[in-house]
């Protein structure tokens, strides 16, 4: 009989103490803002800078492609009655090494173009790195300030109230920093070889032992 009463007094001491628990972790009402992350990015000072390099990268790459385009549009040129006259017949020595280079010129073409291509890339992924690691402290500092708890991207919100928006005072901290961007992305190491082997570290050589007094 005691058992029973000791477990019932455990019982009800518990579902006394439930509202309270459940009361105690609900969370507060979020204050969100937002932020046009994409409008900071294009509209920075350095940001604008740093565009106008990449877009200068571009047209570099673009002026390159039309100069290599030529030079094997007028080889081509060349070689194409030459081989029409060979009427499947095998080409000389000095025709198969001319028709050789051109297949070269074509593929050491392309892979020029790829590698400037993936270059001017990379150097966009980098700014956008060096953007954001400016974006993120003063997005901090503003909602602080704010005292939002949540910011949301514009950039993923279907529409939302001018009144949440905090882009304006974000830009105006990220202008503080007048440090330009580095429009060039570190080289990339190159690939490991499948297979390969490390290169051991060069062996130390042998030092004397010091002699016994």
């Amino acid at each position: 009989m005691k058992t029973k009463i000791l477990l019932g007094s455990a019982i009800a001491a518990l579902a006394f103490a439930a509202p309270v628990a459940l009361r105690a972790q609900q969370l507060p009402a979020p204050v969100i803002a937002v932020v046009d992350i994409d409008e900071i990015f294009r509209t920075c000072t350095q940001c604008v800078a740093a565009n106008t390099a990449l877009q200068g990268q571009g047209t570099r790459l673009q002026q390159r492609v039309q100069a290599l385009q030529q030079q094997i549009q007028a080889e081509g040129t060349q070689l194409e009655p030459l081989v029409r006259a060979l009427n499947g017949a095998q080409p000389d020595a000095a025709l198969a090494a001319r028709i050789n280079q051109f297949q070269t010129m074509q593929q050491n073409a392309e892979r020029e173009i790829g590698a400037s291509r993936e270059g001017i890339q990379r150097n966009i992924n980098f700014i956008r790195q060096q953007i954001g690691e400016r974006v993120r402290p003063a997005v901090s500092t503003i909602a602080q300030q704010r005292g939002a708890t949540v910011v949301l991207d514009a950039g993923s919100l279907v529409t939302s109230s001018p009144a949440l928006s905090i882009t304006t005072a974000v830009l105006a901290i990220v202008n503080q920093n007048s440090a330009p961007f580095n429009v060039n992305a570190p080289a990339q190491a190159p690939a490991a070889q499948p297979g390969a082997r490390p290169t051991p570290a060069p062996a130390q050589p042998n030092r004397p032992r010091p002699q016994g007094r």
